[in-house]
């Protein structure tokens, strides 16, 4: 399988100015070839592509600026925009799945800012890699890549920091287990509850939120295109990557722990979309991410052999007690503890959802005479 390892760098003055000239040309040539592609009736295919804005284009007054830059991330600029169509038709067709995917759009130049080399246009030599036409680079290199990378990705986000992301082959791990199976219920107070008691609680970010929403007032006030503007821009773009990298490595420790103790991981297909529609919980929803925690959970099962699943999102989880499978109906957010009228017991309302969960991930009825063959998900009432 496929892993990314990204790394920092910081590159030198006459770097960044070699490096922004490419951005620049990848973001042209990117541009150019989404103008020729609205503007034909029938998709012209990637070669016609690469002649028309890099090879003839070249010729010309207006770009021949591009000859400067490695031929590499142009050729992979266009190959992108190819992918990108594809993932489009595809979403119309139904054939891609999950979200609904919009067709490409114009780059901007404010916007994360990245070029793609591929082998021949980047070597790693020692500790240092280098990059065609902009010299030897040395990122901090906090682990060791398991195998040779395929290609690598110069990224500058739009706090102007600079990283390398290679993509590289690993090896599944194997990796004794402690328990067969675990339900995970996501929540936003406390960010996972699982079927054996434990609890995590998610970083606070709302000291950086309330710095980002005083600063996006003052943004729009500020003139366009004033230099006061841009500073206040890298303001908030700095905080808003600070929320990110801790949420980041709250979910990548979470799920690493989660993955590699358990052999199947459960976790409910939450309607994200929709939660947010509330405008009074959007904005602490969006702040705790559990789709990446959800992709994160899915990637590490594969790396490490584990079996992921996901249940459906109509399962009344909440509704229904985990030891007797009496359903009680819907009940407020409020109530945080439900005493069941069937059997007298008193149990926490996530960790009563948390093992319904895993209960109906692994293919169990709340009915414990009645167990199912294949894991698909049905009414957990019994």
């Amino acid at each position: 399988m496929k892993a990314r390892y990204q790394y920092r760098i910081y590159p030198t003055d006459q770097q960044q100015k070699s490096l922004a000239q490419l951005f620049g040309c990848v973001r042209v040539v990117w541009n150019d070839a989404l103008a020729l592609c609205k503007q034909s009736e029938k998709l012209p295919s990637n070669n016609d592509l690469q002649k028309l804005v890099i090879t003839k284009a070249k010729k010309t007054v207006e770009r021949e600026w591009l000859s400067e830059v490695s031929n590499i991330p142009l050729q992979q600029s266009v190959a992108d925009l190819g992918i990108a169509y594809k993932n489009f038709f595809d979403s119309l067709k139904g054939k891609r799945k999950g979200k609904k995917v919009g067709s490409p759009k114009f780059k901007k130049k404010t916007n994360q800012q990245s070029a793609r080399f591929r082998i021949g246009g980047f070597s790693i030599k020692g500790k240092k890699v280098y990059l065609a036409k902009i010299g030897e680079v040395s990122p901090i290199w906090s682990r060791e890549l398991p195998s040779t990378p395929s290609s690598v990705t110069v990224i500058k986000d739009c706090a102007n920091r600079y990283f390398l992301s290679f993509v590289v082959e690993v090896e599944p791990i194997h990796i004794d287990v402690k328990s067969q199976s675990i339900g995970v219920d996501l929540g936003i107070k406390t960010f996972a509850v699982m079927s054996n008691g434990e609890k995590a609680v998610s970083p606070n970010y709302s000291k950086q939120d309330r710095k980002i929403r005083k600063l996006q007032k003052k943004l729009s006030r500020q003139q366009k295109d004033s230099k006061r503007r841009v500073k206040t821009r890298i303001k908030i773009a700095k905080l808003h990557n600070k929320i990110a990298d801790t949420r980041k490595d709250f979910l990548h420790k979470l799920s690493t722990i989660v993955v590699s103790e358990n052999q199947a991981i459960i976790l409910e297909d939450l309607n994200v979309s929709g939660m947010v529609k509330n405008r009074k919980l959007a904005r602490a929803i969006s702040l705790q991410g559990w789709r990446e925690f959800r992709v994160f959970c899915e990637a590490k099962s594969e790396k490490l052999s584990r079996d992921f699943r996901v249940i459906n999102r109509w399962e009344p989880t909440s509704q229904t007690c985990s030891c007797c499978g009496y359903r009680w109906g819907k009940i407020d957010l409020s109530i945080r503890s439900v005493l069941c009228l069937n059997c007298g017991i008193e149990q926490d309302r996530d960790e009563n959802a948390a093992r319904n969960i895993n209960k109906v991930g692994i293919g169990h009825c709340h009915d414990s005479k009645r167990t199912r063959i294949d894991s698909k998900t049905t009414s957990v009432a019994s």
